[in-house]
This record gives structure tokens, sequence and C-alpha cells, in this order.
């Protein structure tokens, strides 16, 4: 299930690295939005914006056919560091995301802002009006700045 990439070292020296796609999710109570990184782990896509009951199946067909190797759930922050309200619903989703996919690792990430840089994201975009009242596009963005920040926090480590 993994897709392999090949680094030589030497004529000798072989490295066998698995690679594989990375799902960032922006929890919500209503709609949940999801992003997908390249293979490479370099860039974030927007994927879908879902209403919440509907994910874990949607999860069920992309995550093993996409050769998903790893989920990034938002970790819901007030701005002064403690969890929000809706911290207990988002662990209930990813105890249920455990259960389905054990053998899945399972990061958080710290998504406080996201929801205010996603509307100035569209904005900057030049998405009309309608588009940027579109709950979707906000939550497809958002999904989107969490993976990304994901992806730039791990490659300056």
């Amino acid at each position: 299930m993994c897709s392999k990439s090949f680094i030589i070292i030497s004529s000798k020296d072989v490295i066998l690295l698995c690679m594989g796609k990375i799902v960032g999710i922006d929890f919500g109570l209503k709609r949940t939005g999801l992003a997908v990184s390249d293979n490479s782990e370099t860039i974030a896509f927007p994927l879908i914006a879902l209403p919440t009951h509907e994910v874990e199946k949607f999860l069920l067909d992309y995550i093993p056919r996409e050769n998903v190797k790893l989920l990034v759930v938002g970790k819901s922050l007030q701005s002064n560091g403690t969890t929000s309200n809706i911290e207990k619903y988002t662990m209930a989703f990813i105890n249920r995301l455990k259960k389905l996919f054990p053998s899945l690792t399972i990061e958080r990430f710290d998504e406080r802002f996201t929801s205010q840089i996603a509307q100035r994201s569209l904005i900057m975009g030049n998405y009309k009006k309608k588009d940027r009242r579109d709950k979707k596009n906000v939550d497809l963005m958002s999904a989107t700045i969490i993976l990304q920040d994901y992806l730039d926090t791990k490659k300056r480590i």
C-alpha cells in the first residue's frame, strides 16, 4: 500500500522511503474541511468540505485509495492557549478515526486564527462576496492553512 521512492546514495547503497499523502482536517460541529498534501509533503491543497457526519465515510474510501499515511487534525485553542469548547467533540471524532484506522498516525496542530486567515485569503484571492460568505470555502481554506503550517513547521525541524 506504500508508493515507494528510491534514493541512491552510491552504486551499492539504495535507501527505500515510504511516501504518502497527509490529510489536514479542520473539524467543525456542522461541517469539516479537508486538505491534502502532495506526495513530497511540500504543498497543501484544498480537498473537500463535508457535513461532519459524512467525513468518516469519505475517509474510509479516500485513505486507502490515495495512500494517506498521516492525518493532521486542528487543535482548537483559545488565544490564551486553553482548549476551546469544541475540543471534546474533536477528541470524540479522533477516537472514532483511531478505531477506523488503527495503523494510521494522527497528529494535532494548533489551528488558532485559521478562520480569520482563511477569510483574508479569500478576500485577497478575489473571491466574490457570495463565495466568501459560503462557510464551505472558509472550512476548505482553514484545513489547507492548518496542513500547510504543519508541513512548513515539519520542514524546519
